[in-house]
């Protein structure tokens, strides 16, 4: 029997350059997985397997590895900074109990740091705080710790401070114990000696750990009235302290270090061991039914229930495709049947293997808590839960973002569309938020995605794993379409040729509805003038006909319909003359309801050095942007600003030109908005130009 109080399923997960992945490569030297480590900048990194990887020098797809520390199994799960794969982050956190959340000490909060910690909060899963790359220029262990404080509205609860700055760190001071760990200039993680702490930091680490205490005393009414009363507490009730009020997410242990240089990984190994819960010990998924509403039952993590386990992650590699598990509870064992509550098709656990990156080592069989990657598996997706085929139950399926950039591709040589088709089959099953279709009028096949780089990726996986040569379209904008005034109206269908004719009469009103509704059908119809049986169909044809909007074919969203009348025929009246009636009334009515287009507006974080406000700020304002904000940082300033997507293609290169390459930027979707006419005018006319062409 596994003793999973020893288990720690814990993701790493920082912005984009924070060193995740080096981290991830010095905690896995020091617990004895790997002999030769690797770098990012050499693209060497364990965990960046893929060439896309190794290129950019980013994670694109969350990679899982399993080690140990302290006698405590490491189920790891390093995970993309770039906004455009926060799809990866989201999904890795909807199946950790713990998480590392890494921060650059020059760079501080940056705008993924911020998005990946909502998730976490939403996700409600315990942290602690890694403060990385003090050895950096510009690097500020108390500023970092005060933005976390402003810009996240975290509290963390500091337990090592620094010594030494930039070039000069050497060490951290352990605030529990009151020791300094200093390293030597070897870069050996295990040249360290633990000594007294240097004499200017005295002060300064009294008081600190002043605060620690009186911050972990809170989680014990006892400890701290003993505390108030002049006993200081001993490091082992401090430590239960501290692990309790971290479960409970009311503050994060906070560390400090540099990975690259070997400094102050072992503490922060060990807070996974002491602060962060075993599975046994955060709130068990809630179950859901068939038609998603929670049944009130919990999955609760033992070996000894019925199976339970999500899909959290499908791989392809060269031995097939790897759906990726968290058990919650039960077991699996190679060869048995289980049971896809989604498909309601039973599959057959074929390989069980535990990832090393792309290393495996095989297993007959797997237990609650762990998260394991399962060969064989045939209709299984992201977000399905596999579970006992006799006591069947879904866990909570995962909600994915809808795409806000799409392309057309289409292969060079007129033989690669049955390749092309399989492979972007197979990438789509992986990531949830790539979505494929084919335009209807054209022939095209479309991606769509999170943003250009999202895209970017995917077209080169085409090209170097799959070895299928693509022609590129240029990206194009998710518009959507929208109304302004409400209209009453009434529609007619009748036909009479031989045979049983048709009738329906319709009375409506279409108007706008609340932002983020989408469509909302109403009937207020009373004393039977359209028997209740045929609203459905009034609903399906306006809903369908909302899939393409009057002025440019884009989906409508946020309009509302209320049937307030109508008329029907005893014989000639059925629910198909009723859905014809509602398909016409929508072509008759929503061009007299003030029809708009509506664009993606962007959440836009810029860094740019201090000379190049100006030039940034004014090349957003061409752009159509609205400055929300400005933040001067040591090294730099932030822009924050809300711009349309049609305007940002390209921007990387503008803005490396406008900053001598120093400057940086993220963004991601906030919201749609009306268009500007002239705007609207020229996406009509080239929408009308290429059905022209088609």
């Amino acid at each position: 029997m596994t003793d999973l109080s020893k288990y720690r399923n814990i993701g790493i997960f920082a912005h984009v350059d924070a060193g995740k992945t080096t981290t991830t490569e010095r905690i896995l030297s020091l617990t004895g997985k790997i002999h030769k480590m690797g770098e990012v900048h050499d693209g060497e990194a364990t965990t960046d397997f893929m060439e896309q990887e190794r290129e950019r020098g980013i994670t694109i797809q969350s990679a899982a590895t399993s080690t140990f520390w302290k006698d405590h199994r490491f189920n790891i799960i390093d995970t993309p900074g770039h906004v455009d794969f926060t799809i990866e982050v989201y999904r890795s956190l909807k199946v950790l109990d713990g998480g590392i959340g890494v921060f650059c000490g020059s760079g501080g909060v940056e705008p993924q740091s911020e998005t990946n910690w909502r998730y976490a909060n939403d996700a409600n899963v315990s942290r602690v705080i890694y403060v990385n790359k003090l050895d950096r220029l510009g690097a500020d262990f108390f500023r970092v710790v005060k933005q976390i404080e402003d810009v996240l509205a975290a509290t963390p609860l500091v337990m090592t401070l620094p010594i030494g700055r930039e070039d000069d760190f050497k060490g951290v001071v352990d605030l529990l114990t009151m020791k300094a760990w200093v390293w030597d200039a070897s870069g050996d993680p295990l040249a360290y000696e633990i000594t007294d702490i240097p004499a200017d930091l005295v002060d300064q680490a009294k008081e600190w750990r002043e605060k620690l205490v009186e911050t972990a005393v809170e989680q014990d009414d006892d400890l701290m009235e003993a505390y108030l009363e002049g006993e200081e507490p001993s490091i082992e009730d401090l430590k239960r302290c501290i692990r309790k009020g971290s479960l409970a997410v009311d503050f994060f242990p906070t560390y400090c270090g540099s990975s690259f240089k070997n400094k102050g990984i072992q503490l922060v190994l060990d807070a996974v061991v002491d602060y962060l819960p075993s599975p046994t010990e955060v709130d068990p998924q809630p179950e859901v039914d068939l038609e998603g509403n929670e049944t009130g039952e919990k999955a609760i993590v033992d070996p000894n229930k019925p199976l339970r386990a999500l899909a959290f992650k499908i791989m392809e590699d060269r031995f097939g495709a790897l759906t990726f598990l968290r058990i919650y509870s039960g077991k699996i064992e190679k060869g048995m049947t289980v049971l896809n509550t989604f498909t309601g098709k039973t599959e057959r656990i074929g390989r069980i293997v535990e990832m090393h990156a792309n290393d495996r080592i095989e297993h007959d069989r797997a237990t609650a808590g762990d998260i394991v990657a399962v060969l064989g598996m045939k209709n299984t997706q992201t977000g399905h839960t596999l579970c006992d085929p006799n006591k069947p139950a879904t866990l909570e399926p995962m909600v994915f973002p809808d795409p806000v950039i799409s392309m057309a591709v289409a292969p060079k040589d007129k033989g690669g569309n049955e390749k092309m088709g399989i492979a972007l089959q197979k990438m789509s099953q992986e990531d949830p938020s790539f979505i494929i279709r084919t335009d209807e009028e054209s022939g095209e096949t479309i991606l769509a995605g999170m943003g250009e780089l999202h895209l970017d990726v995917k077209v080169d996986i085409l090209r170097r794993t799959y070895g299928i040569e693509v022609v590129v379209g240029k990206p194009q904008v998710a518009y959507r379409e929208s109304i302004t005034t409400p209209v009453s109206d009434s529609y007619t269908h009748k036909k009479q040729s031989g045979g049983s004719g048709q009738f329906a009469k319709i009375d409506y009103t279409i108007e706008p509805g609340e932002a983020g509704t989408g469509y909302v059908f109403e009937s207020k119809v009373v004393g039977g003038n359209v028997p209740r049986e045929f609203w459905p169909a009034v609903d399906k044809g306006f809903k369908m006909m909302g899939q393409e909007g009057v002025l440019a074919g884009f989906p409508m969203q946020d309009y509302k319909v209320t049937l307030t009348d109508g008329g029907f025929h005893a014989v000639d009246s059925s629910a198909i003359a009723f859905e014809i009636a509602a398909k016409a009334a929508y072509r008759q009515t929503v061009p007299k309801a003030g029809p708009q287009l509506l664009e993606p507006i962007m959440k836009v974080d810029v860094f740019t050095p201090e000379d190049h406000v100006g030039d940034c700020i004014g090349d957003l304002n061409r752009r159509r942007g609205m400055i929300k904000s400005q933040e001067p940082g040591a090294t730099g300033v932030r822009i924050k600003a809300d711009v349309p997507l049609s305007e940002m293609f390209g921007y990387i290169g503008d803005l490396r030109t406008m900053t001598s390459g120093r400057g940086q930027f993220s963004m991601e979707f906030s919201h749609y908005m009306p268009c500007p006419k002239n705007v609207a005018d020229e996406v009509i006319k080239e929408v009308q130009e290429r059905k022209a062409k088609g």
